[in-house]
C-alpha cells in the first residue's frame, strides 16, 4: 500500500476520477466529492475533509485515525462497517444524517454545530462527548454510555435516563423535557 503524505486535493471528483487505495497522512480534501465512491480498505491518517460530500460511500474496513470533517456533508456512512484500530474523528458544522456509529467506542468526541438527524448512537460510548449547538432530531440514544458528555447547546434529542448512562451528562435547564418525555409529563416554567 503507497503512503501519500502532506498532499492536498481540491475540488476533485472521485466518483469520476477514481481514489487510490493507499494510506493518506497528513493529508487536506478540499471541496472534493466522495459521494457513493468506494473508500473500502483506504486509511487516512491525520487527515481533515474540507467541504466535502461523503454522501453513502462505501466505507468498510477504512481507516479514520485522528480526521477532522469540516463543513461537510456526511450522509448515511456505516461507521461500524471501518476500521477500528485507533478510530478518531471531530465533525464541525457538518450534516450528519442518518450515520450509524452504533456500538463505537468514541469518546471525547466532538461534534459542534451539526445537524444529526437520525444518527444512530445506539451503544455507543460516547463518554466526555461534545455535542456543541448540534441539531439531534430523532437520533438513537439506546443503551448508550453518555457519562459526562456535554448536551448543554445541543437540541431536539430525547434521552431515556433509565436506558442510558448519564451519570455526570451536562444538560441545559431548558432540556430537563428531553430527559422526562416518556414520562408524559408537562413542565411550565
Amino acid at each position: 500500500m503507497n503512503l501519500i503524505e502532506d498532499k492536498t486535493f481540491q475540488k476533485i471528483d472521485f466518483q469520476a476520477e477514481s481514489i487510490e487505495i493507499a494510506e493518506y497522512e497528513y493529508c487536506r480534501f478540499e471541496h472534493c466529492n466522495f459521494e457513493t465512491t468506494v473508500l473500502n480498505g483506504i486509511k487516512f491518517i491525520d487527515c481533515e475533509f474540507v467541504h466535502c460530500n461523503l454522501s453513502l460511500a462505501k466505507i468498510e474496513n477504512t481507516m479514520f485515525q485522528d480526521c477532522k470533517f469540516t463543513h461537510c456533508k456526511v450522509l448515511g456512512l456505516l461507521f461500524p462497517t471501518t476500521n477500528l484500530f485507533n478510530i478518531g474523528f471531530s465533525f464541525t458544522e457538518s450534516i450528519l444524517d442518518h450515520c450509524s456509529f452504533a456500538g463505537l467506542k468514541l469518546n471525547k468526541t466532538k461534534f459542534i454545530s451539526c445537524r444529526m438527524h437520525e444518527v444512530d448512537f445506539e451503544s455507543t460510548e460516547l463518554k466526555e462527548a461534545i455535542f456543541e449547538n448540534c441539531d439531534l432530531q430523532r437520533v438513537n440514544f439506546y443503551r448508550s454510555v453518555l457519562e459526562k458528555a456535554d448536551f448543554t447547546t445541543a437540541y431536539n434529542f430525547q434521552i431515556d435516563p433509565e436506558d442510558n448512562r448519564i451519570a455526570g451528562a451536562k444538560f441545559d435547564l431548558q432540556s430537563l423535557p428531553a430527559l422526562l418525555t416518556k414520562y408524559k409529563l408537562r413542565i411550565q416554567s
